[in-house]
């Protein structure tokens, strides 16, 4: 049976306690990358969000069914491909792999469908018809605009008072400010013979974006989902959109019950930017020699609904918060030598921190709750860790089994374990050489040589094997 969980809704701005509308499976739709160039760590962190939902519900006990979508059509994107005389096809498809590289750098666990906006162009002309059916849509220089004064409920999850609004003020544009409340495009006609476009019923053209991710949605679940998620920035217009034209189309479905937003990234307290010189994807954070699970570690250990402000000592700090997980885990591993456990735990104490930590994420997934409650089982292992035998550790073992189902950061295996270790003494090294610090240098490596590790210095970099 599943737990109960509670979500803050933000259509409500309330926790509300989680019912979906099939017990047996949670639907899930959650707003992708646009895949005109690599994804920044804002970006991760969103994709990360929707990481630490789908491992926590499915630790929770839920079984789901969890779509995130692939736009590959939009003004960016066409830009880009006409400047370079290919297809969108040619220009999305390595930018669609690197995405997927990045998701599997980071540990995210792969969804159900990842749809593509391209693909869903017959359930887009489906929703336009029902639209005009219901009197939602006019035409203007053969574009097709949803009219927001014809659907009583727009602004209900923004927040926004439209009454004021003059119908027929419009956008036709993918990218607008977001504090302006217009009419938006469904069907937009081409403004230049390159453009990628469809020959429809409804005219010669290509979708808006608002009505790519309903369409998408309609086509995966043909009715409406339990839970959308995607950033904070997209909350208005794009999800307010998204409601409008789904629910202007089929008036008598609720589009979405739960609508959950991820906070913005600042990077050393500002807004990222490129002009700051504090603009990074996952690529320049690797480069930099950083550990991909340090900075997985760092992005999913806020909450969701909190500013999460990355700099490079909050990922050094992560590294070090993780090694102290990794290290009592290693301990109780060399008590069992590397014995994993098969079975549930039955130890009180073990038991009673598995609980507080499924709490934690049940209560709006509640990551910093829930790894406070690791770290305190961290050190209440370690203060009794000499009177433990073999049983007690494979139990404790467990504990450390469940909480790697939410972090992915963990290593259980006597090889691969070292294998981390060594690779991060090898970055500290190499960084203390760049920085003329020879003596912490050579001290790294007899600290390898100790371990049984020889390196090799070579023109292309450092290699090593074991002796």
């Amino acid at each position: 049976m599943p737990r109960e969980v509670k979500f803050y809704n933000s259509i409500s701005s309330r926790k509300e306690v989680f019912t979906p509308k099939n017990p047996n499976e949670v639907s899930i739709y959650s707003c992708g990358p646009t895949v005109y160039n690599f994804a920044h760590i804002g970006n991760l962190r969103s994709f990360l969000f929707v990481d630490v939902l789908r491992r926590s519900l499915k630790l929770l006990g839920y079984t789901l069914n969890q779509t995130m979508n692939i736009t590959d059509i939009d003004d960016k994107i066409i830009r880009e491909s006409i400047q370079k005389n290919i297809s969108i096809e040619e220009f999305t498809d390595p930018w669609t792999k690197e995405f997927f590289k990045d998701l599997d750098t980071m540990n995210v666990e792969r969804l159900e469908h990842y749809p593509k906006a391209t693909d869903s162009v017959d359930e887009m002309l489906e929703i336009i018809d029902k639209l005009k059916l219901n009197g939602l849509v006019y035409e203007k220089e053969s574009s097709l605009y949803f009219s927001i004064s014809g659907f009583e409920k727009y602004g209900r999850l923004s927040k926004l008072d439209i009454s004021g609004i003059q119908t027929g003020t419009r956008y036709d544009t993918d990218e607008y400010t977001k504090e302006d409340v217009r009419d938006f495009v469904l069907w937009k006609a081409p403004k230049d013979e390159k453009e990628r476009s469809w020959d429809t019923r409804h005219g010669h053209g290509r979708p808006g974006w608002h009505l790519e991710c309903s369409a998408m949605i309609r086509k995966i679940y043909s009715s409406g989902i339990d839970i959308h998620t995607g950033g904070i920035d997209l909350l208005f217009p794009h999800h307010e959109n998204e409601i409008a034209q789904t629910e202007g189309a089929y008036p008598e479905e609720t589009f979405v019950n739960y609508w959950l937003h991820c906070e913005h990234l600042l990077v050393d307290g500002q807004k990222m930017s490129k002009s700051l010189g504090n603009f990074y994807t996952l690529r320049d954070l690797l480069n930099k020699g950083l550990s991909p699970k340090s900075i997985r570690y760092l992005l999913i250990s806020s909450h969701y609904r909190s500013k999460l402000n990355f700099s490079f000592e909050s990922v050094e700090n992560s590294k070090k918060s993780l090694a102290r997980i990794q290290n009592c885990l290693d301990k109780l591993l060399s008590i069992t030598n590397y014995e994993i456990p098969n079975k549930k735990a039955t130890n009180e104490n073990i038991l009673k921190f598995e609980e507080e930590f499924l709490e934690s994420l049940s209560d709006d997934l509640n990551t910093p709750k829930a790894l406070g409650i690791v770290f305190e089982a961290v050190k209440t292992i370690n203060s009794e860790i000499e009177n433990y035998d073999k049983d007690l550790a494979l139990e404790t073992i467990q504990f450390f089994v469940t909480i790697d189902k939410l972090l992915s950061c963990l290593e259980f295996s006597a090889t691969d374990s070292i294998d981390e270790k060594v690779e991060d003494l090898i970055r500290r090294r190499a960084e203390a050489k760049k920085e003329k610090n020879f003596a912490l240098a050579d001290n790294i490596r007899q600290e390898l040589t100790d371990m049984g590790i020889i390196l090799e210095d070579t023109k292309t970099g450092v290699s090593w094997k074991r002796k």
